[in-house]
């Protein structure tokens, strides 16, 4: 169902005044396939990463229906995985080795370009959309950002204990994690890779008052835009910044360096 409804979305796009635009490429009826059905992992690609296809389509009504209905087969399609996850684990590799046998293309596209196996998180992500007509729109990379996990005392010394306890840096940090009371808190915190955001300025406020709002777009970005005209945009430089690019908040919550570097391990302040 998801390559079905995305291939209706195709389909419509070439068949659209839809103006685009794509961050280092030639916007195209075949740009626009390529980002919208890269759901394979590459020879070498790491297992966390996803690839990220950022461009600017303005859609009409008909077309914005379109992604409307595939981010609805894609949050199926991610309930399905939760399920299969939660309920037989096995059930989900067998899936994967299956599927593209299942469908022609897929499978030609598997045997042809030498790609390797199918990459969930592609699958699944959704379409990002604006849900009115924008103004403008400013793109620029974030490269600041970062997850942060909170770990008791004691899932922390598992995780170290994991690691080569006789190593002596090991040994180090768990007379440091004993010196801590039992009942603290710690932070484990793992810096994201750059990725592109959208500023949203919107032609009018919406209900809630909010004339702007940023996203992250990792797919291409679907306008509201009646005529199939694009909005006023920007080019944003070619890579993200080699340096932070945002300042340290006053009221930072954590430490500026970690207590336990190998498991990047911060103390709250």
């Amino acid at each position: 169902m998801l390559i079905e409804r995305t291939e209706g979305l195709l389909e419509a796009y070439a068949a659209s005044p839809a103006e685009a635009w794509a961050f280092q490429a030639e916007a195209s009826t075949e740009w626009l396939r390529r980002a919208l059905l890269d759901f394979w992992y590459t020879d070498g690609q790491d297992g966390r990463a996803t690839r990220s296809h950022v461009g600017l389509v303005a859609a009409d009504e008909a077309l914005m229906a379109r992604v409307v209905e595939v981010n609805a087969a894609k949050a199926e399609f991610a309930e399905q995985l939760a399920r299969i996850k939660a309920e037989d684990p096995p059930l989900l590799a067998e899936a994967k080795a299956v599927l593209p046998f299942r469908h022609p293309q897929l499978h030609d596209h598997l045997r042809g370009s030498g790609l390797a196996r199918l990459h969930l998180k592609q699958c699944w992500r959704a379409i990002p959309v604006a849900e009115a007509p924008v103004a403008r729109v400013r793109l620029a990379w974030y490269s600041s950002g970062r997850s942060i996990k909170r770990l008791t005392v004691r899932e922390v010394e598992k995780k170290l204990l994991a690691l080569d306890s006789d190593a002596p840096h090991v040994r180090i940090q768990l007379r440091k994690l004993a010196a801590l009371p039992s009942s603290e808190p710690l932070a484990q915190v793992q810096s994201q890779a750059p990725l592109m955001r959208a500023n949203l300025f919107y032609c009018e406020p919406l209900e809630d008052g909010r004339s702007r709002r940023a996203m992250n777009v990792a797919l291409p970005l679907f306008l509201p835009a009646p005529r199939g005209r694009l909005p006023d945009h920007n080019l944003p430089p070619a890579a993200p910044p080699q340096s932070r690019t945002r300042a340290r908040r006053s009221d930072e919550k954590l430490e500026e360096h970690p207590y336990l570097p190998s498991l990047r391990i911060f103390r709250y302040r």
